[in-house]
């Protein structure tokens, strides 16, 4: 299979440390400091979009190592059984991660997000814009779901 390198474009800043704590992060406020390379205008223009998408490393987390499993979603015995793609967890293949998140303040190359749930020194692998065309609409998932996120961007 082809493989690939990803080097980060920057790094997560904000208050969390802890990866084992995994809710309430809808009122984390986090810095992410674009790496130098991208000069101080790299992030000129997203100013005027509402949220950002941000694309990180589990950095913190090992590979799993067989994902043929089924496994109790966030490992909860209560939670049906679901493949590896199911989830949106760190233990997964590449442990990339991906949230949107509202858009605070841009400076620089700091760009200031609320709600994303990455820990301080994540790498960031990439930025993009959320825009409304690229938004599905009749967004549908199971019942337990909600439930089980209830609590997971809750300030």
């Amino acid at each position: 299979m082809l493989s690939f390198e990803i080097t980060p474009i920057g790094t997560v800043r904000n208050d969390r440390t802890d990866v084992q704590h995994t809710d309430n992060w809808g009122a984390v406020r986090s810095t992410i400091v674009v790496d130098e390379r991208f000069g101080e205008a790299c992030l000129q223009g997203l100013e005027g979009f509402s949220h950002v998408e941000v694309l990180f490393v589990f950095d913190q987390f090992p590979e799993h190592g067989d994902y043929r499993e089924l496994h109790p979603y966030r490992g909860r015995s209560d939670l049906p059984p679901v493949g590896i793609f199911a989830g949106r967890g760190p233990r997964r293949p590449n442990r990339i991660g991906v949230t949107s998140c509202a858009i605070e303040s841009v400076h620089g190359r700091e760009l200031t997000v609320v709600g994303l749930d990455a820990v301080s020194g994540t790498p960031v692998i990439d930025l993009k814009p959320t825009m409304v065309e690229f938004l599905p609409v009749d967004v549908k998932q199971p019942e337990w779901v909600s439930g089980m996120m209830s609590e997971y961007f809750r300030p």
